[in-house]
């Protein structure tokens, strides 16, 4: 098989989140287990960072590889979901794997494959970890799929633990409560590693206590250790700026990121404290390598879909924000972004809070509501009947290309259009419009 085939081979053979949503979910780590004892546990023969959280952790997992790529560090990145091309989850220093190991290890895993049927995140998780160890990384920086606790990523020991945050998502499989889902994300402590928490209040606290009490380690609370003092834009809009004190120490620092989403400021705090436990750890990160790599997070990691803008003539943004916290974020930038007239391209998935979603959104914006290409989208039809007690005006679109080239078609030079509420959507428009991932 060439790599097309290899991956409609897997994606046609091994059950995908995306596509079929909780019947892919795996509630243990049977497969994973399996998987790693074939390979002769890869992820042994390197150092570790696992990151989970309901928002943000693909930001702080893509920033924090930034920061240990410039520190000198051989890095591994293992993030989900892909946008445009499936071997965006797997990098080296920002490259993406190569078809041909995606091909050489499909193939000399088919038959185990076959045997014992793991999910396509299952499979992907055990490529990626083969191929940091084949390609000798010093150090991998693992993102939590789903959850944490019986996520396949969790076999890992890392050095660090790091959680961004918890609130409501994928309630149907986590749990209905933040307490229910802050205990499947504080299943990623391991014993005696640190943990960070960016953002930790109420019963999220609680839990966290109890379980790095139990798991006979600490935990420190970023948003709590980091203060952000001073955020904005430079002139041209092309970099963010950010002063952070520390709370319990007099320290302050002051950098640029070419992260532009303004949610950052949370993140970046994330990012800090889990810098100060490398630096603890022994990791050799330097003031420069940390400014440098802050920085350079989008050009070194390729990272999609948080704030990019996809085109100025006309003005397109688009934002992988998907529940109900990334979507407020979202509105408040929307909001603080100058625009005359904002158009509106949207598609959500079926399993989301619909209702609380739409009464986020302005009800002044021109809407263009369509649908992703998956299973688990919202039908646009009912999206339409969803968004009419919102007071959400628009047209239905069957596809997400029809919608933005209506989109673009009647904006006007001061407009902005604006593409969200489904990862999937924004990166079939990312594909359309032909951005490099």
């Amino acid at each position: 098989m060439n790599y097309q085939e290899t991956i409609a081979y897997l994606e046609s053979s091994l059950p995908m989140f995306h596509r079929t949503g909780a019947a892919a979910y795996k509630a243990n780590l049977d497969n994973s287990e399996a998987l790693d004892m074939y390979d002769g546990a890869p992820h042994q023969s390197y150092l570790c960072v696992h990151v989970g959280g309901t928002n943000g952790k693909g930001s702080v997992s893509h920033t924090l590889a930034s920061i240990l790529q410039s520190a000198g560090y051989k890095v591994g990145l293992c993030t989900s979901p892909h946008l445009i091309d499936f071997r965006e989850r797997i990098r080296i220093n920002g490259e993406k794997i190569s078809e041909e190991y995606v091909v050489e290890y499909v193939e000399s895993h088919r038959e185990f494959f076959e045997e014992i049927e793991p999910s396509f995140f299952e499979m992907f998780v055990a490529l990626a970890f083969s191929y940091f160890a084949d390609q000798g990384v010093d150090i991998a920086v693992i993102e939590v799929g789903l959850g944490g606790r019986l996520d396949s990523t969790n076999i890992i020991q890392p050095i660090l633990s790091v959680v961004t945050n918890v609130s409501l998502d994928h309630t149907d499989l986590l749990g209905n409560t933040i307490e229910a889902i802050a205990k499947e994300k504080a299943g990623i402590v391991k014993l005696g590693v640190p943990v960070v928490v960016g953002d930790a209040r109420g019963p999220v606290r609680g839990v966290f206590a109890a379980t790095t009490a139990a798991m006979q380690t600490s935990f420190s609370v970023g948003s709590s250790t980091w203060k952000c003092l001073d955020q904005h834009l430079s002139e041209d809009g092309k970099l963010q700026h950010f002063s952070f004190e520390h709370a319990y120490k007099n320290t302050r620092i002051e950098f640029d990121t070419d992260l532009l989403s303004a949610v950052q400021s949370w993140n970046l705090s994330t990012v800090l404290s889990a810098v100060d436990q490398l630096r603890a750890y022994g990791c050799a990160i330097s003031e420069e390598a940390f400014k440098d790599g802050l920085r350079h997070v989008v050009e070194r990691t390729h990272l999609l879909g948080r704030w990019q803008w996809l085109s100025e003539n006309p003005r397109i943004v688009c934002d992988t924000g998907h529940n109900v916290e990334g979507v407020r974020c979202v509105v408040a930038q929307l909001n603080n972004t100058p625009h005359k007239k904002l158009r509106i391209v949207l598609g959500l998935t079926g399993d989301k809070d619909i209702d609380g979603i739409l009464a986020l959104l302005p009800k002044d914006a021109v809407y263009y509501f369509t649908q992703a290409n998956v299973p688990r989208a919202l039908k646009v039809g009912d999206l339409m009947q969803r968004a009419l007690p919102h007071e959400l005006k628009g047209q239905a679109f069957a596809t997400s290309a029809e919608a933005l080239a209506a989109a673009k078609q009647e904006a006007e030079p001061e407009d902005l259009i604006f593409v969200g509420g489904s990862t999937y959507l924004v990166g079939e428009v990312m594909a359309h419009l032909g951005v490099a991932n």
